[in-house]
């Protein structure tokens, strides 16, 4: 091998010397192969990527179907179930593109493989085993094709056909369709001996290997020998050591299972030898070591019941004799427990011939104790006896027997768990619907007896029923959120069982009480003698009673009777496991129902219900049970090879179920006595399911989405502003996250992924609001994405292509931004995404090739003067002098050199017609550069353009924002010299700058003054005189303003009053303006009152802003001015209507009046009287009239603002039943639209189309 492994790379090293790529990707495919047959898989994989990479680039594309079935081959190999799926997909594609019947077969059979390992993994995956049936249906129709039509001479294509039976075979034994498994394996072999295969074919082999394990679990025990027996001859015959050793496992195992234990022990003797002579087996190695080590303790509990047998033999001799004395009762009570711990040892280690013995003498000595609890839970070992000996009839019948006498004495826990166990036997019989309806039933029992080990199970065989059985995927998955509802709930008691076991340890059970199918625990019992606490006349009776004083009892006992609440809990389908699991199994004997099991692989360590078993027990002794051999599932190989292959890792599960494989991977050397299409190493993969993970206390989790195929992991910060659950940016999150799963040469296309809808359990995801809502939904529950159609996004494919050059992991922050399916291509948009000047680099790079967009967005990032100095390489090299440009630089560490690097740019410098450079630190050393950049702000240079050179003619600055810039008069004086009556600014931001003079604003504003376009003024911040107040009051009465903030500036009511009256001079035409920020402005809650009724009628206002503005001694007299009218008032309304005193009188508004009086003002007293002091008649005691008459007014005002549609008045001192109050009149004229924000003192009133809080204020756009 070593020599061959040389000669292959030496074959490859010339061919890249020759430089020729055919022989260089075919040499490295050789050597990944050679690699892949000797075990090293991640070696293996190295090398088939370099095929790959060569083929991708140097060759013609159907030179890549051999290299994507290589890869997606080996990543099964290796558990990395993404990337196999993506190349198997691939290799799908490739061969229908060219036609190829071939390799759609070979592909379609991986893909299978691949779909049945992640189904074997998980207890709830529909999607994988639907799209297992799928394809491996596909491979067995391909299959058919090719042996009728061949398309050469060279081969039938007899083997793919073989291999299809087997693949689809072993699906049918998984899903415990036992029978048809059998009839589709033999199919095979008579194919074999019809087309004359060889005697020591591979497939022959692999065909024998699964039919002896369906004969083994149908317990026909000659013909699995037979079949095993063969399997271990071929492979014996062509060489292939780590089969034989597998068949022999599997001898081993059925020894095991029939109490043969010295064969059994010889098998795994013979199986280690063969393991340890191979490389890389030391996990299949370990494994045969377990087994011969449980084969040891399993005759250790051989020998137990050799002595226990005899201890019964002489109770059976005392009771003969002590027939009608005081003592009958009481040998009866030590024979009775004797047959207990017999039952359970028997159940131990699979004896079920003498389990169904014991269970039969022990139902008889019930009879004789007249004990009809213990008659029923015998019953219940016999049924259980029968049903592992595959004699479905009897079990059915002793299972009636069992359900009959449960109900009888009332004990709706025995009636519950009979129904499952009927279930399982009813859906061995393919009896599927009958099934269903017997757990239904036992669920139904459950929840009225208040059993939740019970309805646990019961809902997980529903649930097998439902995926398996019915393909009803709806219904599959209510009851998964159903199933991790009621484990939550499972562990929170168990959790709190366990704190208080620890506090109160002296309130244990008492050795007596143990339940009455606890059975022994072999190596640490006297605790597993049980009695039944069904109570006969409501007393014990004591040991010594005399057994025909109990015939008196029995008719008098149906009025007493309690319902049974001991934990009976038996398995009738309990998880047979093999000898390899018995170490590690707790040891309390109590069998739970179980979810029925699927039919897995011999030999693989599963140590199913250890978990579910340990957290029910309290002792940690053994156990042995039957499903050791069946952990996860392998399929043959595909028809290309024949792979020897290391051991499978197979998981654990944790629970009594109807699972196809498990969650946890408990330990990495899983070895498996089948032989598949493939093994893997020995490499542990932990295959997670698509669900929400979260704790109670930390909602900032995962959340994981399945789109298609794919799973899909991402925080949930990502998609959320606050608490609130914003569903396009989950959108976008998903649909980037996706494309970036896309292989290289898809994602080239750049195309990405239109998300329709999110969905969980069958529920929009678009109808929740807050992260806490989708939790709820969800709980551990999948998240499912559907693809409504593709959008070409090729600045997403270049950036990411420059993060690989670089060797940087995409940002997810800026790909969700640049997928905005709002914004076009020519606006590029990235804010906030925690971009600094290196890991700006790759969209940079991406901007390069972009060249021309007319929008970038970079505020709230950390960017500094190194990225300006980029961005000006990239605006030089695009060579576009024309089209205007906005460029937002808001919020980041820029200094006064960007302001220098744009005035050197003249591309960028010619474009710019947008500029926010807020909260920059520019200080007064930008101040020539910004003069430089508003004296570029003129109409000049295109106003004396010839005609046809119109269309290029240069843009012009029309809006500049440099608050919070540090900038101080000096900046601000140098700002109102660049600017002239031509030039076409805007849009001008100066606020929360200085210190500022006066007479540096009042110069500024008269320049303003003097501008044709000037709209919208921001000074923020920034203390303003009476002198700057009058000058801005002429300059809105000249100007059409549109936007005028001057929060936070102090013009107090007589400024403000005189400002709107500024603003509503003159023609309704003049009078344009959208928004006005007063906040801050110590206007008081009456100059509040006056702005909104001087501007309630304006037509054009669209945003009022008055928080922060209440004065309060200002509101103390106004109170009190008010309430000295008020109380008169009210009072004098009291007398006249005689109100009783006690009469609690709430002030509330009458909305509705509002739309039908709204008089003058001076009839607002008079109206207020008629409408409010109803309310307020008894309030003027409560001094709170005059609240009331003050919430009339600002009700009235506000209800006649119908063309606001933002309105803020927080920070005022209103109390939440007043804000109400106020939004009661807001929403009488916006009934369909209306929008509140209320919160402590947050009072935000607004249009659903214009909510308040959707961006932050530096952000805003007036």
């Amino acid at each position: 091998m070593d020599t061959e492994l040389k000669s292959a790379k030496a074959a490859y090293r010339s061919a890249k010397a020759e430089g020729n790529h055919r022989e260089e990707a075919r040499w490295a495919n050789v050597v990944g192969d050679i690699l892949k047959n000797r075990g090293e898989y991640v070696e293996a994989l190295k090398w088939l990527r370099i095929d790959y990479e060569i083929s991708l680039k140097h060759l013609p594309e159907k030179h890549l179907l051999p290299t994507c079935q290589s890869l997606g081959e080996i990543y099964l190999r290796l558990e990395h179930f993404p990337d196999a799926l993506i190349f198997q997909k691939k290799h799908l594609e490739l061969a229908r593109d060219a036609n190829d019947v071939v390799e759609q077969q070979r592909a379609s059979t991986q893909l299978g493989r691949t779909y049945h390992e992640l189904f074997s993994r998980s207890d709830h995956d529909h999607n994988s085993i639907r799209n297992a049936k799928k394809y491996f249906k596909w491979a067995m129709d391909l299959a058919v094709k090719l042996k009728e039509n061949p398309p050469n001479n060279k081969s039938s294509y007899l083997k793919e056909y073989i291999d299809a039976h087997n693949n689809i075979g072993m699906l049918e034994m998984d899903l415990d369709n036992l029978h048809e498994a059998r009839k589709i394996l033999t199919s095979g072999l008579e194919i074999c001996d019809e087309e004359e295969v060889a005697e020591f074919d591979d497939g022959r082999s692999r065909l024998h290997h699964n039919l002896g394990n369906v004969y083994m679990e149908l317990r026909l025990w000659d013909e699995a020998r037979k079949n095993i027996k063969k399997d271990i001859v071929i492979c014996n015959r062509i060489g292939h050591c780590q089969g034989e050793a597998k068949g022999y496992i599997n001898f081993g195992e059925m020894h095991y299972r029939t109490q043969r234990y010295e064969d059994a022990r010889a098998y795994y003797e013979k199986a280690l030898g063969l393991a340890k002579s191979l490389e890389d087996e030391d996990a299949l190695v370990r494994q045969i070591e377990q087994n011969i080590d449980t084969v040891r303790e399993a005759v250790k509990v051989m020998a137990d019941i050799t002595k226990e047998e005899q201890s019964l033999k002489k109770l059976k001799r005392d009771i003969a004799a002590a027939r009608g004395t005081s003592n009958e009762r009481k040998f009866l009570l030590q024979q009775n427990a004797v047959l207990e711990r017999l039952v359970e040892k028997a159940r131990m280690i699979l004896a079920w011939e003498k389990h169904c013995e014991f269970a039969k003498e022990k139902k008889k000595i019930a009879s004789e104790l007249c004990d009809r609890q213990r008659l029923a839970d015998s019953y219940l070992d016999v049924a259980e006896s029968y049903q592992k000996l595959r004699k479905f009839n009897k079990a059915i019948k002793w299972y009636k027997k069992s359900w009959e006498m449960y109900k009888n004495i009332g004990n709706l826990e025995g009636q519950a768990l009979v129904k499952i166990n009927i279930g399982n036997v009813l859906d061995s019989t393919n009896n599927w619907r009958e099934a269903l309806d017997a757990f239904q039933e036992s669920y139904s029992i459950a929840v009225e007896a208040d059993l939740p080990d019970v309805q646990l199970s019961a809902l997980e065989n529903m649930h097998y029923s439902n995926m398996i059985r019915f393909d009803d995927e709806d219904e599959t998955r209510r009851l998964k959120l159903l199933i991790d509802k009621q484990k939550k709930s499972k562990e929170k008691e168990a959790a709190a069982k366990s704190m208080s076991d620890d506090c109160c340890s002296e309130t244990d059970t008492e050795a007596g009480d143990y339940l009455s199918n606890s059975g022994s625990d072999n190596f640490c019992f006297p605790k597993t003698i049980s009695r039944s606490k069904a109570l006969i006349t409501g007393e014990e009776l004591g040991d010594d009673t005399p057994i025909m004083s109990l015939y008196q009892s029995i008719k008098s006992s149906s009025k007493k009777k309690k319902d049974h609440k001991e934990s009976l809990l038996n398995s009738n389908k309990q998880a047979e496991q093999s000898p390899s699991s018995l170490k590690n199994q707790s040891s309390d004997h109590q069998t739970v129902v179980s979810r029925k099991r699927v039919r897995v692989i011999l030999s693989d360590d599963d140590d199913d219900d250890e978990v579910e078993c340990s957290s029910r027990r309290d002792l940690n002794c053994l156990v042995i049970s039957e499903c050791g051999s069946k952990g996860a599932i392998k399929f043959e190989e595909s028809s290309s090879s024949f792979k020897c292959s290391s051991p499978h890792t197979a998981p654990n599960t944790g629970r009594h179920s109807r699972s196809f494989s498990n969650d946890i991977v408990a330990e990495a050397d899983f070895p498996t006595g089948s032989k598949c299409d493939t093994d893997f190493s020995g490499k542990q993969n932990d295959i997670t399911q698509p669900r929400l993970h979260h704790s109670q206390n930390d909602p900032q989790k995962c959340i994981t989405c399945r789109i298609e195929n794919d799973l899909i992991h991402f925080e949930a910060t990502l998609c959320t502003t606050g608490d609130q659950l914003n569903i396009d940016s989950l959108k976008a999150v998903v649909a980037c996250l996706y494309y970036l799963q896309f292989p290289p040469e898809k994602r080239s296309e750049g195309l990405l992924p239109i998300i329709e809808r999110i969905k969980c359990a069958g529920r929009d995801i678009e109808s929740l609001e807050t992260v806490e809502q989708l939790k709820e939904v969800l709980g551990n529950d999948m998240v499912e994405a559907s693809v409504d159609g593709w959008i070409h996004k090729r600045l997403i494919k270049m950036y990411v292509d420059c993060c690989k050059e670089l060797s940087e992991v995409p940002n997810i922050k800026v790909l969700k931004k640049l997928y905005n399916l709002e914004v076009s291509d020519d606006e590029i948009v990235v804010s906030d995404c925690d971009l600094q000047d290196l890991s700006i680099t790759p969209l940079i790079n991406a901007l390069h090739s972009q060249k021309s967009f007319a929008m970038l967005d970079l505020s709230h990032n950390l960017l500094g003067n190194g990225t300006i100095e980029k961005l000006r390489k990239v605006f030089t090299a695009s060579g576009q002098s024309y089209g205007g440009l906005t460029l937002d630089l808001h919020c980041n560490r820029f200094g006064p050199t960007t302001l220098f690097q744009i005035c050197e740019c003249s591309l960028l410098f010619a474009r710019l017609e947008v500029l926010n450079i807020s909260g920059n630190r520019l200080t007064d050393a930008c101040g020539s550069y910004l003069s430089t950049i508003l004296k570029n702000c003129t109409d000049s240079r295109c106003r004396y353009a010839p005609f046809h050179l119109l269309t290029f003619c240069v843009a012009a600055l029309c809006s500049l924002n440099i608050e919070n810039c540090y900038v101080t008069s000096r900046t601000i004086q140098k700002l109102a010299d660049a600017l002239d009556s031509r030039s076409v600014l805007t849009h001008l931001c100066i606020g929360y700058n200085g210190p500022l003079s006066g007479n540096v604003i009042i110069n500024l504003l008269s320049k303003l003054s003097t501008l044709k376009r000037f709209s919208e003024l921001n000074m923020s911040g920034l203390k303003l005189g009476k002198p700057v107040v009058d000058t801005l009051c002429k300059l809105a009465g000249t100007l059409t303003l549109s936007g005028l903030i001057l929060g936070g500036t102090g013009i107090g009511t007589e400024g403000a009053i005189k400002l709107a009256e500024s603003l509503l001079k003159g023609t309704e035409e003049l009078c344009c303006l959208k928004v006005l920020v007063l906040r801050k402005c110590q206007l008081g809650l009456a100059g509040i009152l006056h702005i909104i009724e001087a501007l309630a009628e304006n037509s054009c206002i669209e945003e009022l802003n008055l928080a922060d503005n209440s004065f309060p001694k200002e509101v103390s007299a106004l109170q009190y001015d008010l309430s000295v009218k008020s109380c008169s008032q009210s009072q004098q309304k009291l007398d006249n209507m005689q109100v009783d005193e006690n009469r609690k009188v709430h002030c509330s508004i009458n909305t509705a009046d509002y739309r039908l009086v709204v008089a003058d003002s001076e009839d607002i007293p008079v109206e207020a009287a008629s409408r409010i002091d109803d309310s307020c008649a008894s309030s003027c005691q409560r001094n709170s009239s005059a609240e009331c008459h003050f919430t009339e007014q600002f009700s009235i005002a506000i209800g006649k603002a119908n063309n606001l549609q933002l309105l803020d008045l927080s920070n005022n001192g209103f109390s939440a039943q007043v804000a109400e109050t106020f939004y009661g009149s807001w929403a009488t004229l916006r009934p369909f639209s209306s929008h509140k924000h209320i919160t402590e003192q947050i009072v935000h009133f607004s249009t659903r189309e214009n909510k308040c809080c959707r961006v932050k204020p530096c952000c805003k756009k007036v």
